[in-house]
């Protein structure tokens, strides 16, 4: 199955909540992978950010796609 997502995290399904239409799962992330973001330079400036600032990465995401390989 081929998807458009870039990013892929290693996840374990930790619970599962179904409900008649919708349901909730609840992953665990297990390692760490790299991110990245794409920024207006101005807000970059406004940061300041340089290579090897550390920062905290809030991710908004409509989405969360599981994909179940093999």
């Amino acid at each position: 199955m081929k998807y458009g997502a870039r990013n892929k995290i290693k996840a374990t399904v930790k619970s599962l909540k179904k409900g008649d239409v919708m349901s909730l799962v609840k992953f665990e992330v297990k390692e760490i992978n790299k991110m990245a973001s794409v920024l207006t330079t101005e807000s970059v400036e406004e940061l300041g950010l340089k290579e090897g600032d550390e920062v905290f990465l809030i991710i908004k995401a409509i989405h969360v796609l599981p994909v179940k390989e093999g």
